[in-house]
């Protein structure tokens, strides 16, 4: 009497990997993931590795994450990947203060964030 096994939560040609408590804005992360969204992971490699943004190498460790479950876990062949969906949400926000000036305080808000990416193995037409 055991109980089922979880179902996956994605398709069958489909792995994914997440990187949590990236030190960056959500906002600043989310313009990497648009860079990447729907290119071959090739490219998107290629991509990652020559941007001068400052969390793209974050978001390539990611991505080879995401490249290596769909290999090892799910048996698709890495030549035939996209990134089908890379989306990124907001994580905890440290507060932190400076006093300023008549006895104020400065609110400093560092936020961190997390990214998803989904890869999808499609097969190419000839």
């Amino acid at each position: 009497m055991s109980k089922d096994k979880n179902p996956r939560r994605v398709a069958d040609n489909e792995a994914m990997a997440k990187l949590r408590m990236l030190k960056t804005s959500p906002q600043k992360l989310n313009l990497v993931a648009a860079m990447i969204r729907g290119k071959k992971v090739d490219k998107a490699l290629t991509d990652l590795t020559f941007s001068k943004k400052r969390i793209a190498l974050d978001v390539k460790k990611c991505l080879q994450s995401a490249i290596a479950n769909a290999e090892n876990n799910h048996n698709l062949d890495v030549d035939e990947l996209i990134v089908a969906e890379a989306w990124v949400g907001k994580n905890l926000t440290m507060k932190r203060g400076r006093p300023r000036a008549r006895g104020r305080y400065g609110k400093i808000m560092k936020p961190f964030a997390e990214i998803t990416i989904k890869v999808r193995q499609v097969e190419e037409q000839a």
